[in-house]
């Protein structure tokens, strides 16, 4: 089943296209990678999924539906940048999320962040800009939704906080859900991807099954990436 379809999509900032004729669906119950280089239109995809930008032309679809308020309600979203701030404690953030989304799991939520050794008591302003993102997918990846959306999730850890995140996202989205995660990182991730939609110049360049992939070019996705994208 697509439980998101994007058709044709096109955005322009100030006449110069960004997002040009996009095309991609993301079945459920698969991981799937956006990938390419940094500028390359990734974020302003994730963007209009989550209603945070209007598409030009061309349609997004969710569960069925245009994006807009019940498109929001099984989407969890993970922003490039940090949102963060204040003089919160985590525990405090934990509880405000939990107030606000019905499909939050508090157990859940709690259980990861001693999984990534993060402290319930400390406050945000003491926090590393590597420990917010990790409360960040820890807030996202809390609730059960249908897709979860991560841009850039590795983008501020360090290699060796890598491998334990993304084994926080393999082991704690619900089955059946979905995940689309950008990154430019893609030796890092390709081996969690089901399948990659890989953009460049606002446009897809190559799509399908990770592993049909690699067996017939017989290279990592990684090394596929640097000889179309130079």
């Amino acid at each position: 089943m697509e439980l998101l379809k994007i058709k044709n999509v096109e955005k322009s900032f100030d006449a110069k296209k960004v997002i040009d004729g996009v095309s991609f669906t993301v079945e459920s119950g698969k991981i799937v990678g956006l990938l390419g280089k940094n500028g390359c239109g990734k974020t302003t995809i994730i963007k209009m999924i989550n209603d945070l930008l209007t598409v030009d032309k061309g349609e997004i679809l969710i569960d069925g539906k245009k994006v807009g308020v019940e498109s929001k309600k099984i989407i969890s979203y993970l922003p490039e940048r940090s949102y963060l701030e204040g003089n919160e404690r985590v525990i405090d953030v934990i509880n405000l999320f939990k107030d606000f989304y019905e499909d939050f799991d508090e157990e859940k939520a709690v259980s990861l962040l001693k999984d990534l050794d993060l402290d319930a008591n400390q406050k945000l302003p003491k926090m590393s800009k590597g420990m917010k993102e990790k409360l960040q997918l820890v807030l996202v990846m809390s609730r059960k939704a249908k897709l979860y959306v991560l841009d850039e999730p590795l983008g501020g850890v360090d290699p060796v906080s890598r491998e334990r995140i993304l084994k926080t996202i393999l082991s704690n989205f619900d089955e059946g859900s979905s995940l689309l995660i950008t990154t430019h990182l893609i030796a890092d991730v390709e081996k969690i991807l089901d399948e990659i939609v890989l953009i460049d110049n606002g446009k897809v360049v190559l799509e399908g099954s990770a592993e049909e992939l690699r067996e017939k070019e017989n290279s990592s996705i990684d090394e596929i990436f640097r000889r179309i994208v130079k």
